[in-house]
């Protein structure tokens, strides 16, 4: 890493890539970099805040709840940082200057903060899945328009971006994922899942709707989608394959029959040092990999059957910009009724699925072309999220 000053920003900053991103600052620092931070968010976890602020000093300090500001307040007391609320705050935060931003904040909700930064410029490491997923081509036209770099933190689209060495030679691509807690689990088990068991994730420590997502095999399907979006390549171009040692997070396939791949232990540290030391590299104190300890790595086709989401999300991209939005939404209400104990499991992709068609139904024209503004983008996203909850309450009734 350089070893001129840097100036971050971290939207999420308690939650896991959030907290991962600010051991990686404070490792950083005790190497003698040079790291300020201009300004960090929130959701609700006002102790999670205040501790993030002690260590990090941030300049402001924004909370999603409008109506926190004053507990906000009287958590950061005395640690010097102006506190703002709100989503007006959360964009403020995006919008403070700073060179590098971490986007990490779950859901669509981030889009607005996020999108601060890139008008502005920023290099905007991107953990935030629904910029890409909710609005991606106007969201990858709005960095190339305002001149920012988008650097990608997921493992899967940092491990492509790391061995992406000839992008006009690659045939295809390949995404690993872990297959999740439900891997070698029968429908009918999954059909009795728990919010608990389905968080308990076998190899990555993430918050609850991320973890929902991995279990089932959502969250692959929604990276495809940002990985579509974000390299340019069509989904026919972009394979899936389990591999639960999660220790190979991409392969990138060259016309020659290369294949590059980058291998690392599971753990976030690593894509988030990568962005943030970018175009360098920076030692980090992460474990490191032991391949003769490990002794071997598995990999295996995905089953279609017992996991929907990953030709749900197929489907969506064929479909366009519009349906890779109404995807997104209509899965974090499907996600939501789970967690609240209001549907099964495996009713989460029945309620992304009947969003689809209830949407294609009532208005075919709202889905059926890519949104041309933000304001279509959120026109898109209140539909679907409309249609799921009556499909979530129609089968939390039944």
């Amino acid at each position: 890493m350089t070893s001129s000053p840097r100036t971050v920003s971290i939207l999420g900053v308690t939650g896991s890539v959030g907290q991962s991103t600010l051991s990686v600052i404070e490792d950083l620092r005790g190497q003698g970099a040079e790291i300020e931070v201009a300004a960090v968010t929130a959701g609700g976890n006002l102790p999670a805040l205040a501790d993030a602020c002690r260590r990090l000093r941030p300049k402001f300090a924004a909370v999603a709840d409008p109506d926190a500001l004053a507990p906000a307040r009287e958590a950061l007391a005395g640690l010097g940082v102006e506190v703002g609320a709100g989503l007006s705050a959360l964009e403020e935060a995006g919008a403070r200057p700073s060179d590098w931003i971490m986007s990490a904040i779950v859901g669509a909700a981030g889009l607005a903060p996020t999108m601060a930064a890139v008008r502005r410029g920023a290099a905007v490491a991107l953990a935030n899945k629904e910029c890409l997923v909710c609005a991606g081509p106007l969201f990858i036209e709005a960095a190339k328009t305002h001149g920012a770099r988008l650097l990608p933190v997921d493992s899967e689209h940092n491990a492509i971006f790391q061995v992406m060495t000839h992008p006009d030679r690659v045939e295809k691509l390949t995404l690993t994922a872990s297959g999740g807690p439900f891997r070698s689990a029968t429908l009918e088990a999954m059909g009795r899942a728990t919010p608990d068991q389905a968080c308990a994730h076998p190899r990555w420590s993430m918050g609850r709707k991320i973890s929902v997502d991995s279990a089932t095999l959502m969250n692959k399907g929604l990276e495809l989608i940002e990985a579509s979006y974000l390299f340019g390549f069509p989904e026919e171009k972009i394979d899936i394959i389990v591999h639960p040692e999660s220790v190979v997070h991409s392969f990138v396939h060259y016309v020659d029959g290369s294949v590059l791949a980058q291998l690392g232990t599971p753990d976030m540290r690593i894509p988030i040092a990568y962005a943030l030391s970018w175009p360098d590299r920076a030692p980090v104190s992460t474990t490191r990999l032991d391949l003769a300890t490990l002794g071997a790595l598995t990999f295996e086709a995905p089953d279609a059957q017992r996991f929907p989401a990953l030709d749900l999300c197929r489907q969506a991209l064929r479909a366009g910009a519009a349906t890779t939005t109404a995807v997104s939404a209509a899965n974090e209400i499907a996600v939501s009724a789970f967690l609240d104990g209001k549907i099964g499991f495996l009713n989460i992709c029945r309620v992304v699925e009947e969003a689809m068609t209830a949407l294609d139904r009532s208005d075919p024209g709202l889905i059926a072309k890519s949104p041309t503004s933000f304001d279509q983008v959120a026109a898109v996203d209140q539909a679907a999220r409309g249609a799921a909850q009556r499909i979530a309450g129609r089968l939390a009734a039944a």
